[in-house]
């Protein structure tokens, strides 16, 4: 899978090559600009053994990446975050109907 980001305003995750695709990171670009920001994680970390974690807080998204079905991913649970599920990780809604 690679690298994900999130959008801090409506808490939408994609991946790199999702943004590279939609157009919103140039060729090369190591990161889109806000309102995306990286999730803090391993480069090559996939889905199927990481979970992609999101929050809102103080009227932001924040996101995390946590190996599944460990201590630190239940303790999200219960502090309030969610999984993205597979549906979610996505291109940008704008960025599909162009």
């Amino acid at each position: 899978m690679g690298r994900f980001f999130i959008e801090t305003t409506s808490g939408q995750v994609a991946t790199h090559g999702q943004l590279l695709e939609a157009g919103l990171i140039a060729d090369g670009d190591d990161a889109p600009t806000l309102p995306w920001h990286p999730v803090p994680g391993s480069a090559d970390a996939t889905t199927l053994w990481h979970a992609v974690m999101r929050k809102k807080t103080k009227g932001v998204f924040i996101g995390t990446l946590v190996l599944r079905h460990g201590d630190h991913h239940a303790s999200l649970l219960a502090d309030g975050w969610e999984e993205i599920t597979m549906d979610e990780l996505r291109l940008p809604v704008a960025a599909e109907h162009r």
